[in-house]
C-alpha cells in the first residue's frame, strides 16, 4: 500500500522512515518533505501543501491513509476536510486541535475538568496585563494564545523580562494574530517530561516516555527553542508516575473533550512539569507528536507501525500492544547559524554518515538540489544514537555528529544530562 505523511520536519522524516519499514508499504509520500526524505528510495517528496489538492492526490493514487505531522494543517481543519471526503486520516479535527491552537482554550478546558495545571489569567489589554505582572512578580510565564511555532513562550526570570514579553506580543504585534491575546501563568519549578499518546476517540495508547531540551545552550541556558534534543525513555517517568498521568491528565482530557461534544482522535502530547515531590502538572497540550521527541521514540519502536495507525483510524487501539527497543535513544539537534532568531539558510551540509543499527540521522531544515544538500531552516538535523544506557547513547550520537559539518552549525553538548544526574542510569524494561 501507499501512504502519505504531511509535513517537512524531522518529526515527519522519522514517521515516514518508520512507516516505510513495513513489508506491506510500497511507498510513503511526504508532503512537502525535505532533503533527507528526498534521498530515501522508500520515500517520495510531494510538492503539494494545499489540503484540498492533497485530498485529490490521495483519491487519485489510492493512498491507504494519511498521517499529519505539524500543527498548522490540523488547526486549519485538514482532518475535517479528508473525513468529509471519506478519506482515512489520523489526526485531530480543527475543533479538537484547539487544545494546541489556543492556549486560552486549553487552560480554560483544564480548569473546567480539574486537570492539574498552573494558575493563569488571559489578557488582550496591555495595561491590564502589566498590572497583573506587577501584582504577581517574577519568575512568571507569558504565552501567546495562538500558534507561534515554538516561539510564543517566554519564561521571564525578572519583571523587566516579563513586561518586555507582554509588549512584544500585545503592543508590538511581533507574533501577529498568535499574540493578540496572552496567557500569563505561574512559574512551575521542577523537571519537564513529554507524555505522548495515540487516541482513537475512545481508547488511549501511550507511547514511550521522553524528555525534550527546550533551551538553546548547555545547562538549559539561553532562549527557548522548538527543541534542541530529546531522549527516550525518560527515567523521571516511573511506572507509578505513568499511571498517575494517565489517570489525572490524559484520560480526563479525552473524556472531557467527549463531554463537550468533541471526539478526540490523533496524537495527544502533554508537556509535563514534575515537582520535587513527584506531582505532575500540565504545562501545555500539543495535538501532534513532539519534535524532536518523535525521532528517538520512532528509533526505539519495534514492529509494523502502519498496522498501529490503521488500528487507531479504525478505533481499535485497545487491541494494540507496542514493543520497544530496550535501549535508550538519544537525539541531538544540529541547528543553523543564528537559530532561533533569524536562521541562515543555504549552507552546504557535508558527510552525514549512513544509518547503522545504533545510529540514524533525521533531516528537518534541509533541501536537496542538484545532488547538493543545504540548510533550509532553523533546526537542520537530529542525530539519534541508541545504546544500553543514556551515557552510551549520548556517546554514539556525539561520535556521529563529529563526522557532520556545515558552516555555523550549533548544538548542545549536554543532551541527556538530567537523566545522567539522577542517582543511576536507568535501563528500560522494553515496555516504556
Amino acid at each position: 500500500m501507499k501512504l502519505l505523511v504531511v509535513g517537512s520536519g524531522g518529526r515527519e522524516h522519522a514517521l515516514a522512515w518508520k512507516l516505510a519499514q513495513s513489508p506491506r508499504v510500497q511507498l510513503v509520500y511526504v508532503a512537502p518533505g525535505n532533503g533527507g526524505t528526498a534521498q530515501d528510495e522508500r520515500l517520495r517528496n510531494l510538492n503539494i501543501t494545499d489540503p484540498a489538492a492533497l485530498a485529490d492526490f490521495v483519491e487519485q493514487e489510492q493512498i491507504a491513509f494519511t498521517l499529519v505531522g505539524p500543527e498548522a494543517p490540523l488547526a486549519a481543519g485538514i482532518v475535517n476536510l479528508f473525513r468529509s471526503r471519506g478519506l482515512k486520516i489520523f489526526g485531530p479535527t480543527k475543533e479538537a486541535a484547539q487544545l494546541e491552537s489556543s492556549k486560552d482554550f486549553a487552560k480554560a478546558f483544564m480548569k473546567r475538568h480539574a486537570i492539574p495545571t498552573a494558575e493563569y489569567e488571559t489578557f488582550a489589554d496591555v495595561a491590564a496585563a502589566h498590572a497583573y505582572l506587577d501584582a504577581k512578580g517574577a519568575p512568571i510565564v507569558i504565552k501567546a494564545d495562538g500558534l507561534a511555532a515554538g516561539k510564543g513562550v517566554v519564561v521571564a526570570q525578572t519583571l523587566e523580562e516579563a513586561h518586555a514579553a507582554v509588549d512584544m506580543m500585545l503592543s508590538d504585534n511581533k507574533l501577529g494574530d498568535a499574540g493578540a491575546r496572552v496567557v500569563i501563568e505561574e512559574f512551575l519549578a521542577g523537571e519537564e517530561a513529554s507524555f505522548i499518546v495515540m487516541v482513537d476517540g475512545k481508547h488511549v495508547l501511550a507511547l514511550a516516555s521522553s524528555q525534550d531540551h527546550k533551551r538553546l545552550l548547555d545547562g538549559d541556558q539561553g532562549p527557548n527553542t522548538g527543541g534542541m534534543g530529546a531522549y527516550s525513555p525518560a527515567p523521571i517517568v516511573t511506572p507509578q508516575l505513568h499511571a498517575r498521568v494517565m489517570r489525572e491528565i490524559i484520560l480526563p482530557t479525552v473524556r472531557g473533550m467527549e463531554k463537550e461534544g468533541i471526539r478526540y482522535t490523533g496524537f495527544l502530547y502533554a508537556g509535563l512539569m514534575i515537582d520535587a515531590q513527584g506531582n505532575p502538572k500540565t504545562l501545555e497540550f500539543n495535538c501532534r507528536m513532539g519534535d524532536p521527541e518523535t525521532q528517538p521514540i520512532m528509533a526505539r519502536l519495534k514492529g509494523d507501525y502502519s498496522k498501529v495507525v490503521e488500528q487507531a483510524i479504525a478505533g481499535t487501539l485497545d487491541t494494540v500492544e507496542l514493543e520497544w527497543d530496550r535501549r535508550t535513544a538519544l537525539g541531538v539537534v544540529l541547528a543553523a547559524y543564528n537559530y532561533p532568531d533569524t536562521p541562515r539558510k543555504g549552507d552546504r551540509i557535508n558527510d552525514i554518515p549512513a544509518e547503522t543499527a545504533d545510529s540514524v540521522t533525521f533531516h528537518a531544515g534541509t533541501t536537496l538540489a542538484d545532488g547538493k544538500l543545504t540548510t533550509s531552516g532553523g533546526r537542520v538535523l537530529c542525530v539519534v544514537g541508541l545504546a544500553d544506557s543514556v551515557r552510551s547513547a549520548q556517546s554514539v550520537a556525539y561520535e556521529t555528529i563529529n563526522q557532520i559539518s556545515f558552516d555555523g552549525m550549533q548544538y548542545r553538548r549536554d543532551i541527556g544530562y538530567r537523566a545522567l544526574n539522577r542517582k543511576h542510569d536507568v535501563k528500560t524494561d522494553g515496555k516504556h
